[in-house]
């Protein structure tokens, strides 16, 4: 979960307000001592943490609490609706037109793992069918074409650049000539530092030659408030139009590159949340702060689910409902899920799971998951069909196949005759009424 401290920080803040028997001026103020507490441990400026806080408190005593809702419900609401206004209350999407093609360079520190975001941004835009090149012209870092080349190889995208030419406006213009036909076209330029006077004045060279539809500033989430610093030093080089915020998934410093959006008045567009090429996601404010507060955030959730494209056959689906699926179709499922990211993540999306949940459990599922798709995977096709051949001699050879025990083996059929149990009760009551539940789902 993306900045998971900070949340789990602000949840428990919020579910203090919920267990008070009264909401009144001293709970709103210790509320407001917790999220500045949190807010800075996340390391976000000071300067904005009273800012934010200074609001959140006139807000919640101050103001009328609106028919239908309880004053709890308010003041969470309160929260939610700040920290979604500190973040950029729109979402700015990356704009495309049918046949015009847009250019987006992308600038940064070095170390920032720009290389890599070309590549996750490069992959975003693939998979919804945009057609996408990638453009080389870091010509400072050793290996940085050999990098791009190999992440771009990986994804099938185009790239084009050129280890033996030493001027990137060079590199650019003419990887711009092979790409004309192109929706989108990234290029990977060198990494900087305020400081480094020369190369800022590179950069401001190659944004006047290529002339950019969007100059994209790439952050590192883990280097905190000096994201402010640094972000100011290129806004004032070359106008950011957006900002890609990288390494996100569990840095305790997040707060203040965020903050440091703030300081730019340049959008936040995309965030990485982990190192898998696949891991980046638009940023829409309310729905990071639906997850931040434990709230879920099944919009993402559903679009993972598209992006895995996990399809079931109807046919599947009533095989499912009556309790007749075999573990060749659990697996499959195993499967799907794993494409979609890490179980921990996918959970903590559910509304009503959030925090809920410890860390160990989560931990636990995700091991016993791929524990279980090994087991499978070590079973003829016939006992997949079948389980219940599964004799006392076939577990012992599956579990010395899978390298796992005999206990795992007889776990895994326990736990797939209980969901054969749950979804024939399930399929005796109304569908709909159980969304929004936990499922009883042992582990």
């Amino acid at each position: 979960m993306v900045l998971e401290k900070l949340g789990a920080s602000i949840h428990e803040a919020l579910r203090k307000v919920f267990r008070a028997p009264i909401v009144d001026e001293a709970t709103v103020k210790e509320l407001i001592r917790d999220i500045q507490r949190a807010l800075l441990q996340a390391d976000v400026n000071v300067k904005l943490v009273l800012e934010i806080s200074k609001r959140i408190e006139e807000r919640a005593l101050k103001e009328k609490v609106p028919p239908g809702i309880s004053r709890k419900e308010h003041v969470i609401k309160v929260v939610y609706e700040e920290l979604t206004r500190f973040l950029g209350e729109k979402t700015v999407p990356l704009k495309i037109r049918p046949g015009k093609r847009k250019t987006i360079m992308l600038v940064g520190i070095q170390g920032s793992g720009k290389t890599t975001a070309a590549a996750k941004l490069a992959r975003y835009l693939q998979k919804r069918g945009i057609k996408t090149a990638l453009i080389c012209a870091d010509t400072y870092r050793p290996g940085a074409f050999d990098q791009l080349k190999q992440l771009a190889q990986k994804i099938n995208i185009p790239l084009y650049g050129n280890p033996s030419e030493k001027n990137p406006v060079k590199i650019a213009l003419k990887g711009l000539e092979q790409f004309k036909d192109f929706d989108v076209v990234i290029i990977d330029t060198a990494g900087r530092h305020k400081e480094e006077k020369g190369l800022i004045e590179e950069m401001k060279k190659l944004q006047k030659a290529i002339k950019p539809d969007e100059v994209m500033l790439v952050l590192d989430g883990t280097i905190g408030q000096q994201a402010a610093v640094q972000a100011k030093a290129f806004h004032e080089a070359t106008p950011i139009g957006s900002v890609l915020v990288t390494k996100l998934d569990g840095s305790a410093r997040g707060g203040g590159a965020l903050s440091a959006v703030a300081a730019i008045g340049a959008p936040i567009k995309f965030i990485g949340t982990g190192e898998k090429i696949e891991d980046l996601e638009p940023f829409i404010p309310s729905r990071f702060v639906g997850r931040l507060l434990g709230m879920g955030d099944l919009e993402t959730l559903i679009e993972k689910v598209r992006e895995a494209e996990v399809k079931i056959p109807e046919k599947k689906v009533k095989a499912f409902l009556t309790g007749k699926f075999t573990l060749t179709d659990m697996y499959e499922q195993f499967e799907a899920m794993r494409s979609m990211g890490p179980f921990k993540k996918l959970l903590r999306m559910i509304p009503g799971f959030s925090y809920d949940i410890p860390d160990e459990m989560l931990e636990v599922a995700e091991d016993r998951l791929e524990k279980w798709r090994v087991i499978i995977q070590s079973m003829t096709p016939k006992e997949k069909e079948n389980p219940k051949i599964l004799n006392a001699s076939r577990i012992r050879r599956i579990a010395r196949g899978s390298g796992t025990s005999e206990k795992d083996v007889k776990e895994l059929i326990k736990q797939y005759s209980m969901m054969k149990r749950m979804l024939k009760t399930l399929r005796r009551k109304k569908l709909p009424a159980l969304f929004g539940k936990k499922m009883p789902f042992e582990m």
